[in-house]
């Protein structure tokens, strides 16, 4: 019965993926317009406008002749400032409610006026307020220097952006070279950042992460996570965030090639993150992609070697005991302890999936390093890999556990792996062998897990976790391969109660079965189904004549019972 898969090629290190073109590039980095009021001032001038809208920031300037034939042609002019003299204001042929009225409309930062007066000044100040749109009026002999200091600010503040950005890749590229792990980069990040920093899976479990202990505190007692502590990824936007609750987090993917391979997110408790701080993500996100490809590279073929051993020693070809435990302990392992043998396998049936191919796979190493993790962290020597269709793992138990004991063991190792769902985790079943004592007897516990998995999904549907000892006769029933025969057995021997043609079919077969369970004790059922009686007496009778004398013939009793399990197995 062994079923060990020779593992699959592992892929191929794609290259990190640059910016997905249809997100396009973010807006250039600017100042806020509260600083370039406080030019203004400087510079003798006046500010109009309602405290929260100097908060936008001006990424560059247009003169109004300019602003009006973009804002025409449905061009947004969000963080720009729109330049205008007195002139500008009347040539154009428009009244000013039209012309502030379009620059609002188009969403632009400000507009900066000059040489304004009298019944213009005060016409422009109307259609100012009116519209919402910030006003700076600027006396004209300073107009020149004003635009000059803006201008150079908003240099300055770029250049600035682009040397953190550059110092940024530097650091975070020189942990890659180094061979740094991943919080290593989630340290150099936080240190940009000053927040807390976390790199997830896909599905949103935390494998790295950094920041001081009160800002991972406040991160994760964020609605975010769910009470296992997983990310809620499926819920969480990708990239810069509006004002607002969430402000204060930035998430953006790694991505390496046509390969999603988890999420970096930030988190500050005492500012908002900005639209700088998200273009460091997404560069840390790239060095991230390096990182991780270069691990799985690593790992493949360490998997490798590890994959052979295991397959091996499962298969009864490791050698003698005392050299496949010494074997297993130059990999990491211990196998010279009391363990058993878990098999999971993810429900969906992947040969008949829509999906490609490399999807399928991917899915499985995502499903393989789930448990990898969730082993590693509770018991770091207990062999487990991957296989194509499996997860086989040697969990090591207490000397003589009961199954109950065993079961608990292992079902907190389903619970890690599974978390509350969500963030595209796939439902998988499990089955646990006995436990073993020897490396002798691994390959019939790996046997037992096989057929705890696979009937215990018949048995019991998707996401069972079943032990070997509660199979029972559906053990046997299991080994009989055709499906076609075990289905003739059913229908010859229930007859139209295999079938739910009648409403009253389904409350028949419960009758039977209940009646077999009790050894035909007609008051413990009647107690049991809540019937009368009576009314139970008329179903017997019912039953003996389409089943035949069953009440009489301890033969036809056991073909019954046997009937009724293969009709409640799943799948045959």
């Amino acid at each position: 019965m062994v079923k060990v898969a020779n593992d699959l090629r592992p892929p191929e290190g794609d290259l990190p993926a640059t910016v997905d073109p249809a997100e396009g590039e973010h807006d250039v980095s600017g100042i806020s317009l509260r600083l370039i009021a406080g030019l203004a001032a400087t510079a003798h001038g006046s500010v109009r406008a309602d405290p929260s809208r100097l908060d936008v920031t001006v990424d560059s300037t247009a003169p109004l002749r300019t602003a009006l034939r973009d804002a025409s042609a449905g061009v947004r002019l969000t963080h720009r400032l729109v330049l205008a003299d007195a002139a500008a204001l009347v040539d154009h042929g428009r009244g000013l409610p039209d012309v502030f009225g379009a620059l609002g409309q188009s969403a632009a930062a400000g507009i900066v006026v000059s040489g304004l007066t009298g019944r213009t000044a005060a016409s422009a100040a109307k259609a100012a307020k009116a519209t919402g749109l910030p006003l700076i009026d600027v006396p004209l002999d300073h107009m020149a220097t004003f635009t000059t200091e803006v201008l150079t600010a908003i240099l300055e503040h770029q250049t600035a952006i682009l040397r953190r950005l550059e110092d940024a890749d530097r650091a975070l590229v020189q942990i890659v070279l180094a061979g740094g792990s991943l919080d290593d980069l989630c340290e150099q990040v936080v240190g940009f950042l000053d927040g807390a920093v976390m790199v997830t899976t896909t599905d949103g479990r935390v494998i790295a992460r950094a920041g001081s202990e009160h800002e991972v505190e406040h991160a994760l007692s964020l609605e975010c996570f769910d009470r296992s502590g997983r990310l809620l990824t499926e819920a969480e936007p990708m990239g810069p965030r509006p004002d607002g609750p969430t402000a204060n987090r930035s998430a953006v993917r790694i991505v390496a090639g046509h390969l999603d391979h988890g999420v970096l997110i930030a988190f500050c408790s005492h500012r908002r993150l900005t639209t700088d701080d998200v273009r460091l993500l997404e560069r840390a996100a790239t060095v991230a992609a390096l990182a991780i490809t270069k691990d799985q590279a690593v790992s493949a073929v360490e998997s490798k070697y590890r994959a052979e051993f295991l397959r091996d020693a499962l298969a009864g070809r490791a050698g003698s005991p005392a050299d496949a435990v010494a074997h297993a302990s130059s990999l990491g392992w211990d196998i010279d302890r009391p363990m058993v043998v878990v098999v999971a396998e993810t429900d969906e049936d992947d040969d008949r999936s829509s999906r490609d191919s490399d999807e399928v796979r991917f899915l499985q190493q995502r499903f393989a390093r789930a448990w990898t993790h969730a082993v590693a962290v509770r018991d770091p020597r207990s062999p487990i890999m991957g296989f194509s269709r499996e997860v086989v793992a040697l969990i090591g138990v207490p000397p003589e556990a009961e199954t109950d004991q065993v079961m608990r063991v292992v079902g907190e190792y389903v619970r890690v792996v599974r978390g509350d769902g969500g963030g595209g985790r796939r439902s998988f079943s499990a089955g646990v062998s006995r436990p073993i004592t020897s490396v002798a007897g691994l390959p019939q516990a790996y046997d037992e897990a096989l057929s705890a998995v696979t009937v215990g999904r018949q048995m019991h549907g998707d996401g069972a976790l079943t032990h070997v000892d509660g199979l029972g006769i559906y053990r046997l029933l299991a080994l009989i391969p055709d499906g076609t025969d075990l289905r003739r057995f059913v229908s010859e021997s229930l007859r139209e109660l295999a079938t739910d043609e009648s409403p009253e079919y389904a409350g028949l077969r419960e009758t039977l079965g209940v009646l077999l369970d009790t050894n035909l004790n007609v008051a413990e059922t009647a107690r049991l189904l809540f019937f009368h009686y009576n009314t139970l007496r008329y179903r017997i009778g019912k039953l003996e004549k389409i089943l035949g004398p069953f009440t009489t013939d301890p033969d036809l009793r056991l073909t019954l019972a046997l009937a009724l399990k293969i009709h409640q197995m799943r799948g045959i």
